[in-house]
């Protein structure tokens, strides 16, 4: 058995033989970096397309490679169904019970069937539980379930985020969003909207506009108050009631309340935000295989989801840094009626853009019909690889090579329809004809057996149960966290952690307001509901608010940050100590210049109500910042690469797996410079090596059949010729001896062209070692490079630290706190009461 676990490639199956029928020992690896340029697989049902797909995106796991998977027929949860023990039980709760009873089998016969099958498979294709172990481990696997609560929830209509300002800088990018926003929109309202002709697309996409160049965020339910009401006067050059009136806009604007009111729609507003990135990756940086399961949706919802979905991955791709190696996969299985030919539906345009421009960004996408016919050919002429299977019809056969030919064209690739044809009329289930336009010639193979259970469709309620087991104790609480609304603790500067220090006893809460000298800023935080109902007990608290600067050239890092800083000021009049503050967020804007009516205050040591007293403050609090305060930044120093200040370290892993995937990527390019040329040219002289030998075979054989031939000749006239020894008799002989002589002289030949032939052989497996030796080489290093992440501390200089506001802030207490006096807890490290409702990041 070949190796396949090989840098930067695919194990896809091996080479079949269209003459024998079977498939050879001959290993078929493809280039990841080969999916940038996207790839399109066809197949009738029962072609294996499914197989093959799945057995793509195993790989892409494997090789770090995150997925977003889109699944309209609800197979692709299996990816999901992984036994690295391939125990009968494992099997059991999945198998499929009318499969049980059509072959006369109880489920459970049927499950040790199943897991037997899988373990022969497997052994069969060089591949083993401790393989399916590490795809398990190489990436987080979920399946989300839009509109439903049976896998994991996203939230869709909750609201349209107006993307960041990079994006909105981009006219065309922005255009392109706002329109499939707005057609996904009302394609889910039920509304067939012309882009051009439709009133109800331009004013959504004039709303869209409006809100999103401005930096504001739409929800569904603003949309429709807008409508309504316009914040706009006029379209184009016409004024607004004259384009559209407020009598016709209400019909759209009902449309859409129906929509939101519908029993169920609640589900399209709750779940995880779709966000791509958190798509994509954990907050520690691993990748994922998101799986979007939209079987369960009616046709306009999949639009809806789809074309949301897609125009997302264009702005998120276009927020990343170019690279020619592969980055991400967009897979979708059953591509009809999203990508027809002629038709527009919204999901065409963030389409056509991914094939045009996601090659430049490292993103590869992924196509899957079963329908040839129905699909845009001229889009998919920018797709690089084909995998063509057995296919229902001649006329998808033609389609087909009519797309084959396109893109041959189009990359000046020679094109032999005649073989192809002859090829695609003649293929069996799991054998793909495989036309990647960086390779000199289509390949015909059969595809590897799955490491993922293959079990069929996946019903919703299997999904619940399956997503339920991955959120069980076994697994642990990483498939949880990995999507939190909690984002991942940003390398930004830490502090010595504390908390603040729970008030002395205290006495009476007394309804005047303590003096203060006029120097003092003083604000109140707003009570609730319910305090502003009942009496409210302000408690103070000293609140510093810190701008701090980071420098070091080395580094190449400058950044500036604020931070505010609270402490519980102690009515015993105890020295402030910055060591039990903790850090929050400082929102002026919610802050209050005078008190609620009918308030009372807790007592206010004297130290706080003199200003001189916040001048050493100040100059603690500097002091305090100066040997606390730090910028942790991470870097890997092989590759001199570090985050920045505003990075968390999951998305600094991100980008170092990026990076150790180009310098792989690279690498294994100039192994290949290296040693392609001195591989060929020992294949060359071994195949002369071969020829030669053969030659000198068949010429020593010759020989030895012209001198048995010639002393045969000379034997037979000296036995039944003349009696006596003449002179012809005696010239025969010597002609026979020197034959022999010649056939020894051959033989030798025979053998130094063997010895040849042995020598080159013996240079080649020495090669192919060396080889191999240097690739094991370079995969250590790439994993060492991941694992030696170092962290560095970057200390403030004192004079880059500066107060800008040293304010006391009265904090009021709920009505249930109201005491005559507050006791001090007995564990001062847990939640102070007089600190608890400051506002926290």
């Amino acid at each position: 058995m070949q190796d396949f676990e090989k840098l930067g490639v695919f194990y896809l199956g091996r080479r079949f033989d269209a003459d024998t029928g079977k498939a050879g020992a001959e290993l078929v690896l493809y280039d990841s970096k080969d999916l940038v340029t996207h790839a399109v697989c066809v197949g009738m049902t029962g072609s294996g397309k499914t197989g093959l797909c799945l057995t793509l995106i195993e790989e892409a796991a494997i090789d770090g490679i995150p997925a977003l998977v889109i699944d309209p027929k609800g197979d692709l949860p299996n990816l999901l169904l992984t036994f690295p023990e391939l125990r009968a039980e494992d099997f059991r709760p999945w198998v499929n019970e009318r499969d049980a009873t059509q072959r006369g089998l109880s489920a459970d016969e049927f499950a040790a069937q199943q897991a037997e099958q899988w373990k022969q498979g497997l052994a069969d294709w060089g591949q083993d539980g401790e393989r399916i172990r590490r795809l398990r481990e190489a990436a987080n696997f979920s399946v989300f379930t839009p509109g439903s609560s049976a896998g994991r929830p996203l939230s869709m209509l909750k609201r349209f985020a107006a993307p960041p300002p990079e994006q909105r800088e981009d006219a065309e990018l922005l255009a392109e969003q706002i329109a499939t926003a707005a057609s996904g929109l009302l394609a889910l309202a039920g509304i067939d909207a012309d882009p051009i002709q439709s009133r109800e697309h331009i004013l959504l996409c004039t709303l869209l506009r409006e809100s999103w160049l401005a930096g504001r965020d739409l929800d569904l339910a603003t949309i429709i108050a807008q409508i309504q009401a316009p914040p706009v006067k006029q379209v184009g050059v016409l004024e607004l009631e004259s384009f559209y009136p407020a009598k016709e806009r209400f019909g759209l604007a009902m449309r859409l309340n129906n929509l939101l009111a519908a029993p169920g729609f609640s589900a399209w507003l709750e779940g995880e935000p779709l966000d791509v990135e958190r798509l994509l990756h954990t907050p520690d940086g691993k990748p994922r295989i998101s799986i979007f399961s939209i079987a369960h949706l009616d046709d306009a919802q999949r639009m809806f989801f789809v074309t949301t979905l897609l125009n997302q991955v264009v702005g998120w791709m276009r927020s990343q840094p170019g690279t020619t190696s592969l980055r991400a996969l967009v897979y979708m299985d059953e591509i009809f009626g999203y990508f027809p030919p002629v038709a527009n539906p919204p999901s065409k345009l963030p389409l056509l853009t991914l094939l045009k421009q996601a090659r430049a960004f490292g993103v590869g996408v992924v196509l899957a019909t079963q329908n040839p016919v129905d699909l845009d050919y001229k889009g998919l002429s920018n797709a690089g690889t084909w995998f063509v299977g057995r296919l229902q019809t001649e006329r998808d056969q033609l389609r087909v090579l009519d797309g084959l030919e396109g893109v041959a064209a189009s990359s000046g690739a020679a094109f032999d329809r005649a073989r192809l044809q002859k090829l695609l009329a003649g293929l069996q289930s799991r054998v793909f004809l495989l036309n990647n336009v960086h390779e000199d010639a289509p390949v015909l193979f059969q595809v590897r057996w799955a490491l993922s259970y293959l079990r069929g469709p996946v019903t919703r309620e299997q999904i619940r149960r399956l997503m339920d087991n991955r959120r069980g104790p076994a697994h642990g609480a990483d498939d949880d966290d990995a999507l939190s609304d909690t984002p991942g603790t940003p390398p930004a500067a830490t502090q010595t952690p504390g908390a603040p220090a729970a008030p002395a006893p205290s006495g009476q809460a007394t309804p005047v307001r303590p003096g203060l000298d006029p120097e003092i800023a003083q604000y109140f935080l707003p009570p609730s509901g319910e305090q502003a109902a009942g009496t409210v007990v302000y408690r103070p608290l000293l609140v510093g608010v810190v701008n701090v600067h980071y420098a070091q050239a080395k580094a190449n890092v400058e950044y500036s940050e604020q931070v505010a800083y609270a402490v519980a000021v102690q009515p015993s009049g105890v020295a402030i100590d910055w060591q039990q503050s903790g850090d929050y967020a400082w929102e002026p804007d919610r802050l209050l210049r005078d008190p609620a009516a009918g308030a009372t205050f807790a007592p206010l040591a004297t130290t706080a109500a003199q200003a001189k007293s916040y001048k050493g403050w100040q100059k603690s609090l500097v002091d305090y910042v100066y040997r606390t305060r730090r910028l942790t930044l991470w870097q890997q120093p092989t590759l001199k690469l570090i985050s920045r200040p505003d990075e968390t370290e999951g998305a600094f892993r991100i980008r170092l797996q990026q990076a150790i995937r180009e310098q792989r990527d690279q690498r294994v390019e100039q192994l290949r410079a290296e040693y392609g040329p001195r591989v060929l040219a020992l294949e060359e002289k071994a195949k002369q090596a071969e020829t030669a030998l053969e030659r000198e075979r068949s010429e020593a054989n010759q020989k030895r059949v012209e001198s048995v031939f010639s002393a045969g000749a000379a034997i037979l006239g000296m036995i039944l010729g003349r009696k006596r020894l003449s002179a012809s008799n005696v010239q025969r002989a010597g002609t026979a001896s020197r034959s022999a002589g010649k056939v020894f002289g051959t033989s030798r030949d025979v053998e130094k062209a063997e010895l040849n032939v042995d020598q080159i052989r013996e240079r080649r497996t020495k090669l192919e070692a060396e080889f191999r030796a240097e690739t094991e080489a370079l995969l250590a290093e790439m994993n060492t490079l991941e694992q030696t992440v170092e962290t560095v501390a970057i200390k403030p200089k004192k004079v880059d630290i500066t107060i800008s506001q040293l304010a006391l802030v009265w904090k009021p207490d709920p009505p249930s706190e109201i005491t005559s006096a507050t006791v001090a807890p007995e564990n001062p490290a847990t939640t102070d009461p007089a600190t608890a409702g400051l506002p926290q990041p």
